[in-house]
């Protein structure tokens, strides 16, 4: 029978410990002769993921349909890649936002050393990005608003992700908003010590890091889905 402590949605040291042996011993046959580790452990993490989908649920729409379905597979996809190792040495799930007018996707990644709660705009297709594009250059203000919030700061410091070092084809290098205009990516994370990831709180601070993301994503759907009267597309 279960334990009580197992049901709790709550991430345990087990856990950690169990991907830093895997870390060390990265190979199927050390796997496969701690499977039964590996089940106990994912069986925890999947009760966490429901957790954290229910929270999110509360104020937002989501897709995904469970948190065991927004986990991802600890197995590698080693066919383009130099680095063989089987498998992963982190447990990472994803939600998707439901219809096509609420956009951006939340992220988590719990790691020894490197866990943090994410989202954004991880791969904008071209046209996504040049719409993002024309609307911070009509009028940076509303975004320069949110991402220079006290709020925004303290949970996030500041927008993240990959960036132009030139300046983006039909724009301005004088442009006063060509420091935004350079994302390629628009990605919000906040990151978490192992003791912060081990507290009873941290599901909770998951779910407020997920929600403090909102500004920022209604901002990000209206340019992606308004045309140019404002009207939704």
């Amino acid at each position: 029978m279960a334990s009580k402590q197992t049901a709790q949605p709550q991430i345990q040291p087990s856990g950690f410990d169990f991907l830093t042996r895997l870390k060390k011993n990265n190979n199927r046959e050390w796997f496969n002769d701690h499977k039964t580790e590996y089940q106990q452990e994912l069986a925890r993490i999947e009760i966490f993921a429901e957790a954290l989908l229910e929270n999110l649920s509360a104020h937002d729409v989501i897709e995904t349909e469970s948190g065991k379905k927004s986990l991802h597979r600890i197995y590698r996809d080693i066919r383009f890649s130099n680095d063989k190792t089987p498998y992963k040495s982190n447990w990472s799930g994803a939600f998707r936002r439901a219809t096509k007018y609420r956009r951006g996707g939340y992220y988590f990644h719990l790691e020894p050393g490197n866990s943090f709660i994410a989202g954004g705009f991880w791969g904008p297709s071209t046209e996504d990005l040049k719409r993002v594009r024309d609307d911070i250059a009509f009028d940076p203000a509303p975004l320069r608003k949110i991402i220079n919030s006290k709020a925004f700061i303290n949970m996030f410091g500041a927008l993240q992700g990959e960036q132009l070092k030139t300046t983006p084809k039909g724009f301005d290098a004088g442009h006063e908003a060509i420091d935004l205009l350079r994302y390629k990516q628009f990605l919000l994370i906040r990151r978490f010590s192992d003791k912060e990831v081990f507290s009873p709180s941290f599901l909770k601070e998951a779910g407020l890091t997920f929600k403090a993301m909102r500004p920022f994503f209604d901002y990000m759907s209206d340019a992606l889905t308004m045309d140019p009267n404002g009207l939704s597309e």
